[in-house]
């Protein structure tokens, strides 16, 4: 609205007036890429044309979902692949270890009175 001022004249809205004042240079500024607090300092780079520049959030990409849906089929896989050589290694490993405690309390009982 406007304003009388003391001597019956009608003021302008002070708005208006600045928003008019720069209405020919927002066209010539206008980058559509860019937030319009940064059109000075980009405007002497060139938009990409056909690049892709949208990445997706941490948040949209699923990181373990995919792993744990081929989780089982790949463990089987190298269970598989190495699992007799393990088992077996670790069953001699436990064999030697309970016959060597089985010799040295054998050991200890033959020097008893």
């Amino acid at each position: 609205q406007r304003e009388q001022t003391p001597n019956g004249q009608h003021a302008n809205n002070n708005s208006t007036m600045i928003s008019s004042a720069f209405a020919r240079s927002r066209p010539m500024m206008a980058r559509y890429d860019v937030s319009p607090h940064l059109t000075k300092w980009w405007k002497g780079i060139r938009p990409d044309e056909g690049q892709v520049t949208r990445h997706i959030s941490p948040f949209e990409q699923q990181i373990i979902v995919p792993w744990l849906k081929t989780f089982p089929k790949r463990a089987w896989a190298k269970f598989s692949d190495s699992g007799p050589y393990v088992v077996g290694t670790a069953i001699l490993v436990y064999g030697t270890a309970a016959w060597s405690d089985a010799m040295d309390e054998a050991q200890d009982r033959s020097y008893r009175y």
